[in-house]
């Protein structure tokens, strides 16, 4: 069996934030929106970890380290800022959310 080289994983990667922008362009869902979002960060990670492996060198996993630490206390506020606009409004279509409409 062959091994895998970089490209397979920046492949990945590209598949990976394209359907996150994607995802991110078409849904009206703002949970959806939130995990499409995730999921383009995870793409980058992989991108960043890959080049990292190829160079043989370690700043890069731990860039990607911090990276996620930051990424889970966005995933902390964004959740919570979900669920305040779903108190107020009842819903997280984002085209029915008007907080800064006149």
């Amino acid at each position: 069996m062959s091994e895998l080289n970089v490209n397979w994983f920046l492949a990945l990667s590209a598949v990976m934030f394209s359907i996150g922008v994607i995802g991110v362009l078409i849904r009206r869902n703002a949970i959806v929106i939130f995990m499409c979002v995730e999921l383009m960060l995870n793409a980058v990670n992989l991108s960043l970890l890959s080049f990292s492996s190829f160079h043989g060198n370690i700043e890069g996993q731990i860039l990607v380290f911090f990276s996620l630490a930051v990424a889970a206390a966005e995933a902390v506020v964004g959740l919570a800022i979900i669920i305040a606009i779903f108190r107020n409004n009842q819903t997280v279509d984002v085209g029915k959310i008007n907080l800064l409409r006149w």
